[in-house]
């Protein structure tokens, strides 16, 4: 049940993220998170796990938003307060680092498959963004931006995933945390 709840939590903030950076706001996603990222502390079985992939999603997103937008390969509607890591974006890396335990741990032991995934899920997400919402702009050849979200992201979900099973006993990455 944990898992199906998460997975709608996330939903639902993906969503005020998204929509609210499209409008130009970014308090829509960051208070969808802080919600989201209280709850998911108070109901978890491995707290500080958790944090620690919490602040690894930051700086991990933070880092690859960064040289995304530095190098010219992706803009940000609601790009306050920093125009190369929006607070809405980072508030929704943070809260995806909280989703590492429930929905993932099938991903905790095999590495190639979170790369995988990562590589087409990641920039699935920013396309949606994009052309559904407007809170992501591509440039003009988007292919390039594509290839750089999907390499971030293959590297990103694998290392969380990792981090995730180092910290986890062994029957409680198995279980609905």
């Amino acid at each position: 049940m944990n898992t199906l709840l998460t997975f709608i939590a996330y939903e639902l903030v993906w969503f005020a993220a998204v929509i609210g950076a499209g409008r130009g706001l970014t308090w829509p996603g960051v208070g969808a998170a802080a919600v989201f990222i209280a709850w998911r502390l108070a109901v978890s079985r491995c707290r500080a796990v958790e944090l620690r992939l919490f602040a690894l999603a930051l700086l991990i997103g933070a880092a690859l938003e960064t040289c995304w937008v530095r190098t010219g390969l992706i803009r940000y509607a609601a790009a306050w307060p920093l125009g190369s890591s929006p607070a809405w974006l980072l508030a929704l890396w943070a809260s995806f680092g909280l989703t590492i335990v429930p929905l993932f741990a099938y991903l905790h032991t095999r590495p190639w498959l979170a790369a995988a995934l990562g590589a087409l899920g990641g920039p699935a997400s920013y396309w949606a963004a994009a052309r559904g919402w407007h809170a992501v702009i591509f440039p003009v050849r988007p292919l390039p931006t594509l290839l750089a979200l999907s390499l971030g992201w293959a590297a990103a979900l694998p290392l969380l995933t990792a981090l995730a099973r180092r910290g986890l006993p062994a029957a409680t990455a198995r279980s609905d945390a």
